[in-house]
């Protein structure tokens, strides 16, 4: 039952986040596979905008985002609690509750590698999506053409294009997220007051620290997924994680790693935010109600 609770409380986090951050995501892919086309990420909001308006343009893409932080957020929590308590036995400790920052951290890189196989596909789709005006200049496709096109073109295997890439930001991302997320929610709890009770305001701001500790951590690796993603012929995608960073160092210089990190920092304190919020209000609504 406990599963099921995470489950579903994963599905709506994962909607909130989406609605709250999906503009702001739409720029920092742009970015990050048209680096020369915009000077910053203020720029290329207001050109996204003009160009295409906000269904089109800003919310670019919402669909497979949906999809994908549906899947992966309700995987990734039901992963996270069944993992905490796998760790839990092999550390001979009795509740969740006795987990440190270390082991909670470890239980969420250990969830993240069951999120990124239903993650890659659809956010293969998403970034596709996002990137169609610089790619084709035309945003008429929608994310069921695509997906028509892509399996007609290159089978089932190529909705996986960049999976290597999505492990390799995933799992030492959710890393940092789950264990900053923890280790805040830790110094706002007291001998009176649990984690779980901090109220919604500071589990919205420790949820929003394990965001921002997600995308620092791991941002040149989320740039070669995104263009190994929306180009799967290109050269990038010919190359290992490193090499494909290696490459971009000696061809575009070191800064083009982090072309869209501000606007990524700002999403995700305020979806991670969200995320966590909806989360953790939903669970708490569940286990009453089934109680």
């Amino acid at each position: 039952m406990e599963a099921a609770i995470d489950f579903t409380s994963g599905v709506m986090g994962g909607i909130a986040s989406v609605y709250v951050g999906q503009p702001l995501d739409t720029i920092k892919v742009k970015m990050q596979m048209f680096p020369d086309l915009y000077k910053n990420a203020f720029s290329c909001g207001i050109k996204t905008f003009r160009k295409d308006g906000i269904y089109r343009g800003l919310y670019a893409g919402t669909v497979p985002a949906l999809s994908a932080n549906i899947a992966e957020n309700a995987v990734l929590f039901m992963s996270y609690g069944l993992c905490q308590k796998a760790i839990c036995k092999l550390s001979f400790k009795n509740k969740v509750e006795e987990l440190n920052t270390f082991q909670n951290a470890l239980a969420g890189s250990s969830a993240a590698f069951f999120a990124s196989l239903v993650l890659c596909p659809t956010e293969l789709v998403k970034c596709r999506l996002q990137s169609a005006r610089e790619v084709s200049n035309s945003t008429n496709i929608g994310p069921f053409r695509l997906c028509k096109q892509i399996f007609r073109e290159q089978g089932f295997r190529g909705f996986f294009h960049g999976l290597e890439s999505t492990f390799a930001r995933e799992m030492p991302g959710y890393f940092f997220f789950f264990g900053a997320y923890e280790f805040t929610r830790s110094l706002f709890a007291s001998e009176s007051k649990s984690k779980d009770e901090i109220g919604i305001m500071k589990t919205a701001l420790c949820g929003g620290i394990g965001g921002v500790s997600f995308w620092i951590s791991i941002f040149p690796t989320d740039v070669i997924k995104s263009r190994v993603q929306i180009d799967p012929n290109g050269i990038i995608a010919k190359k290992s994680v490193l090499g494909g960073m290696k490459h971009i160092i000696k061809n575009e210089g070191f800064l083009k790693l982090y072309s869209g990190l501000g606007p990524s920092l700002i999403r995700s304190f305020f979806a991670t935010g969200a995320l966590f919020v909806t989360v953790n209000e939903t669970r708490k609504f569940l286990s009453n109600f089934l109680a």
